[in-house]
């Protein structure tokens, strides 16, 4: 695989951006390609948080495909770095290899709902035999949002057929998926691939004196697939407490009555949402607890273990909370509470405090913009009155 040696440069015009275009009559004419991909520039100075980078690649759809409970979009760029999340961040460097970086998004057929589900990938060129290219990695990036992608090699020009094994989910379904995307769906998209197309999507690179800047390129939405961005925590049921930011992501939590997500009558659901700022995308396979204490000290002090400061008389306990999706809140974490179910049955309301922390950060790979992003969390507090 190898790259044009001479480039276009033209501008998008009033939008800070400009697109690098790759000559494909240079060929033609006997230049010869010098390199394989390489990367784009990456923001020196990078700040522990989301940040606008120095450039962003062009995309183009294969195409989409539908099951029984799942739905699938199969879209591509050309081959780029990523990180992926294991302890310490490791980037992930295109290979001379590499054809073009593959990308599938998951929805639930029913809703709409994008998630998290295994997803795994086997690609068939007409008249060769199948080459399984394994599980795709979980990823969120500024424009695409969450997906499941990877650098792929491709043996060259010629129709192909995708098959995208999907599921079953990776979370806990409350809700109306309490019976639902619990099995294996294979789905099949046909494309044709011409090198000369990746080529031809090129680089958009961002004015200099923007790269590094504390904001995110906006999230890309068209009308054949859903978007991974969350609902508004305003439209959810149940009391809201607030959102918070922690990480630089943004964490929001509610409560309401737990036979909304298929729990037990009288009782009450804790929901805590964890997202990406600016667009809202949900940040899936993290690890999160809570705190909940009605003792009322509300003064934002310490507390991690043992009894309250009512020498042990004040309800309180120590949650975790499991990730899920349910049909109406969408991708969150949550528990049932037994402290706060005992403050909705009696008729001496007190002052509860919730205490969230984010135990392990979402073990999801990243590309540019996020990779400095959601990997050490602050504990956050929130009021209720039950």
């Amino acid at each position: 695989m190898h790259r044009r040696s001479i480039l276009r440069r033209t501008a998008v015009a009033g939008s800070g951006i400009g697109t690098l275009s790759l000559a494909g009559c240079l060929e033609r004419l006997g230049f010869e390609e010098e390199s394989a991909w390489s990367n784009p520039p990456l923001v020196q100075d990078r700040p522990d948080a989301v940040y606008l980078p120095a450039s962003t690649e062009k995309m183009a759809r294969l195409g989409t495909a539908t099951g029984d409970e799942f739905g699938i979009a199969l879209g591509y760029t050309i081959p780029h770095r990523f990180w992926l999340l294991a302890g310490e961040s490791n980037q992930v460097d295109v290979q001379p290899s590499d054809s073009l970086h593959l990308m599938v998004t998951v929805w639930d057929r029913e809703t709409e709902l994008v998630v998290p589900a295994t997803v795994r990938l086997e690609l068939v060129r007409e008249g060769e035999e199948a080459t399984p290219v394994g599980s795709l990695w979980p990823m969120i990036s500024q424009q695409m949002g969450f997906h499941y992608g990877d650098n792929v090699e491709l043996s060259g020009d010629g129709t192909y057929t995708a098959r995208v094994q999907v599921g079953p989910l990776d979370t806990d379904r409350t809700g109306a998926f309490g019976d639902r995307l619990d099995r294996t769906e294979t789905l099949t998209v046909e494309f044709t691939h011409a090198r000369e197309d990746v080529h031809d999507l090129g680089v958009e690179y961002i004015d200099t004196q923007r790269r590094g800047t504390r904001e995110a390129l906006d999230l890309r939405t068209n009308d054949s697939m859903p978007s991974s961005r969350g609902q508004p925590l305003a439209e959810l049921p149940g009391d809201h407490l607030g959102t918070a930011d922690s990480g630089d992501a943004r964490v929001g939590a509610l409560v309401l009555d737990a036979e909304r997500v298929g729990g037990a009558s009288e009782r009450v659901y804790l929901a805590v949402t964890l997202r990406t700022p600016y667009n809202d995308v949900m940040l899936p396979f993290a690890g999160l607890s809570a705190i909940v204490d009605s003792g009322g000290d509300g003064g934002g002090s310490e507390r991690t273990g043992g009894d309250g400061d009512g020498g042990g008389t004040e309800p309180r306990e120590s949650l975790t909370l499991t990730e899920a999706v349910d049909p109406t809140l969408g991708h969150h974490y949550g528990a049932e509470s037994d402290v706060l179910s005992t403050g909705q049955s009696t008729a001496d309301e007190r002052e509860t405090t919730i205490t969230i922390s984010v135990e392990t950060p979402p073990q999801v790979a990243r590309h540019d913009g996020y990779e400095t992003a959601f990997r050490a969390f602050d504990d956050v507090r929130f009021q209720v009155q039950r």
